[in-house]
C-alpha cells in the first residue's frame, strides 16, 4: 500500500475523533477517488504514490472549479466549502511549481530537443519532457499555453 493512502487513512481516523466534518469529508471522498481509480478498467490494482498524487490532484482542480462555477452562480457559501476542501488536498499534494519554474523549465525541454527551429512542429517531442517534470505540481494546460508561447 503506498505510503500516502496510509498517510490519507490515518488523518481521516485523527479528523474524524477530533471531529473535523470537512476535514473527514473531504479525506473521506479522496480515499473514494482513489479507490474508484484502483478498481477501474479490467483489473484491480495498488496505485503507487505518484498515482494516488494524481487522483488528489484532479480531485482539488476540480475543487477549484466548483469554486468557481458556484461563485459565478452567486452560491458564495458553497463556494468557500469547495475551496476549503481543496486546501485540505492541498496538504497532500508537492508543491506547486512558480510560472518562473515553469518557463525555466520549458527552455530547458526546448534547449535539449532542439525544437527552437522547428517552431510548433516540435510542440508534441517538447511535452513529453516537460509533462513528467510537471505532473501533480503544474496545470497541464499551463505549460502547454507555456510552450506554445515560447515556440511561436
Amino acid at each position: 500500500m503506498s505510503a500516502l493512502k496510509d498517510r490519507l487513512r490515518t488523518d481521516l481516523t485523527t479528523a474524524m475523533k477530533a471531529r473535523e466534518e470537512l476535514r473527514a469529508s473531504t479525506l473521506r471522498m479522496a480515499l473514494t477517488a482513489i479507490t474508484n481509480a484502483e478498481v477501474a478498467g479490467k483489473a484491480a490494482k495498488e496505485l503507487t504514490d505518484d498515482e494516488v498524487v494524481g487522483v488528489l490532484s484532479s480531485e482539488a482542480k476540480r475543487r477549484r472549479e466548483a469554486a468557481t462555477a458556484y461563485d459565478e452562480g452567486d452560491r458564495p457559501e458553497r463556494a468557500e466549502r469547495e475551496r476549503a476542501e481543496a486546501e485540505v488536498l492541498a496538504d497532500y499534494l508537492p508543491t506547486p511549481l512558480t510560472d518562473a519554474e515553469i518557463t525555466a523549465l520549458v527552455e530547458k525541454a526546448i534547449a535539449d530537443t532542439g525544437a527552437a527551429e522547428q517552431g510548433m512542429k516540435a510542440m508534441g517531442r517538447v511535452m513529453g519532457v516537460v509533462t513528467p517534470q510537471t505532473k501533480g505540481r503544474a496545470d497541464g494546460g499551463a505549460v502547454a499555453a507555456e510552450v506554445k508561447r515560447q515556440l511561436a
